[in-house]
């Protein structure tokens, strides 16, 4: 296995798939009809770069130090933007599984397709070189971590902003 790790220093394909990834994404919630309040929309929003710097800083950094972001091992003002790109999945995961009207067990297959989409989503970033696997890392370890991460967003969204909001309803009736 060849653990060498290959970065640039040019403003080129990496920095590219960032800015196309948060300008589709954020022109796709624009033009999506609203379905949140204004809290749900901003938890949705950034609930997806929280878990980034999370999981970023938990295995991207030492003592694991897994892989990298952008150009090489430190960061940079660019690596910042990265984790806006993660903002519109956290919404339109939520979007979707409200519009679909998903309930009960049919919550876990769309998990399990959002974490199959978020892989893919990596593998790209990946051929881009927007990450950089070293120390053994593999694409395949971050299936699981996805599906643990798309349930606790479900998760949080479900008992913060959903019942929450059903019980403050049934309190002003």
């Amino acid at each position: 296995m060849n653990d060498e790790v290959y970065y640039d220093s040019h403003f080129n394909a990496n920095e590219w798939f960032v800015i196309a990834m948060i300008v589709f994404g954020l022109l796709t919630i624009v033009i999506l009809p609203k379905k949140f309040t204004p809290v749900q929309t901003l938890f949705t929003l950034l609930i997806g770069i929280v878990f980034g710097l999370i999981f970023d800083h938990t295995i991207g950094l030492p003592p694991f130090d897994l892989y990298d972001v952008g150009d090489d091992s430190n960061y940079h003002l660019f690596d910042i933007f990265s984790y806006a790109m993660y903002a519109p999945f956290g919404y339109l995961f939520i979007y979707l599984y409200k519009w679909l009207g998903l309930k009960g067990y049919y919550i876990i297959p769309y998990i399990v397709i959002w974490s199959l989409l978020s892989v893919g989503i990596e593998w790209l970033s990946l051929l881009v070189g927007v990450f950089h696997y070293k120390n053994g890392y593999r694409l395949m370890f971050s299936f699981p971590i996805y599906l643990f991460l798309q349930s606790i967003h479900y998760l949080l969204f479900q008992t913060l902003l959903v019942n929450k909001s059903s019980v403050n309803e049934n309190k002003n009736t």
